[in-house]
């Protein structure tokens, strides 16, 4: 086989590949991957035909080549698992489904259209303390009233707010519904 001998490289196959494969098959768990580690451990061992020391055990230098090609095997299928992953991460990380989408864009109208059917003076305390994150005493400074009523105020803004998304969003969801269904 040292000097291209097909003969003999087709009779250490036949030695040699069974209970190798067999070997791969408990490793790897699948056959179609254990016949490929199998085909790439012999033409490994052909291409180094010249440099294999035939005073050592064949067997031990099979066993290392294989050894060698499982390792590559499972480093590559890590690497690949990480790369599926990064790339679902990504893809999904901006991605926003139709549904979701309109339900946002729904809720943000109906809460600025609740916001627009507050009274002047509570619809200006809340947007200066829950929209633009004011505190209540910079508030009160600006506007000239007590915390108190600016607590009031933003207490009863969110309750109109709620009753309103709640009222509103019932039907929402239900001409959502009606759209996504009839689409």
């Amino acid at each position: 086989m040292k000097f291209g001998d097909r003969d003999a490289f087709t009779q250490l196959y036949n030695l040699h590949s069974e209970r190798l494969l067999c070997n791969l098959l408990r490793l790897v768990k699948s056959r179609e991957m254990a016949l490929e580690i199998l085909q790439d451990i012999f033409v490994k061992i052909w291409d180094r035909r010249e440099k294999i020391d035939v005073q050592r055990s064949f067997g031990s230098y099979l066993s290392r080549v294989g050894e060698n090609l499982i390792y590559d095997f499972y480093r590559k299928v890590t690497r690949e698992k990480k790369q599926l992953a990064q790339f679902r991460a990504s893809a999904t990380e901006d991605f926003v489904p139709a549904e979701d989408s309109v339900l946002n864009n729904e809720s943000e109208f109906l809460l600025k259209k609740a916001i627009e059917n507050l009274p002047p003076q509570r619809k200006k305390v809340f947007e200066l303390c829950k929209i633009e994150g004011k505190s209540y005493s910079e508030v009160s400074n600006e506007l000239g009233i007590s915390t108190s009523t600016i607590n009031d105020h933003v207490v009863k803004a969110t309750r109109m707010i709620r009753v309103f998304m709640h009222t509103n969003n019932a039907t929402a969801f239900y001409l959502i519904g009606t759209f996504i269904l009839n689409f």
